[in-house]
């Protein structure tokens, strides 16, 4: 008899083991790092500069190369010279020239279409917001010589005390030969 209750001791032991161990088991698993998707990161948010410091930024004379291109994401040109800088960013990767986006968008599409085009087009870690309806004549005529504001994609350069103003849409071929210019 007693042999019979011991087995039945060490059998009930045994079962109630195995049901720990599995419920253990249930919890790790689900504070498993496999079965744990990682927290991705969120993407930088974009900046945005009121027209104070972008005419701050625009004055910056030191040995720094600065390229601004003013831009919109619904302007066609804006979209098609976007590669051509993409292209001096990977190039002068390392080098004294900062190149910066400027998105002339109006205000209700900062954080839907603006964020989403800069993703696509790879520069959301060189684009800046501005709020276009900020802009009179004398943030134009203080920062620039040519443009007064009427039109984009604008493209403004400077290093030191020399400065290249392009209005219009920039080829790489001139973009290429701005930069090679002012370097010198």
């Amino acid at each position: 008899m007693k042999k019979i209750i011991l087995s039945t001791f060490v059998v009930l032991a045994l079962s109630s083991c195995k049901k720990e161990n599995q419920k253990i088991e249930d919890q790790t698993a689900t504070t498993d790092s496999v079965s744990t998707p990682e927290p991705t990161s969120a993407p930088v948010a974009l900046k945005m500069v009121t027209p104070q410091q972008a005419s701050e930024f625009l004055g910056k004379k030191n040995d720094t190369l600065y390229v601004t291109n003013f831009f919109a994401t619904w302007c066609g040109p804006c979209v098609r010279e976007i590669p051509h800088f993409k292209n001096k960013i990977q190039e002068l990767n390392g080098k004294p020239v900062k190149i910066t986006f400027i998105s002339l968008d109006n205000k209700n599409v900062w954080n839907t279409d603006v964020p989403r085009f800069v993703d696509e087009q790879g520069i959301r870690n060189n684009t800046v917001l501005l709020d276009g309806e900020l802009l009179d004549g004398k943030f134009f005529s203080t920062n620039f010589k040519e443009w007064t504001g009427s039109a984009i994609p604008f493209t403004f350069m400077r290093k030191g005390d020399k400065t290249d103003e392009t209005l219009g849409m920039i080829t790489e071929e001139q973009l290429n030969d701005k930069i090679s210019s002012l370097l010198k």
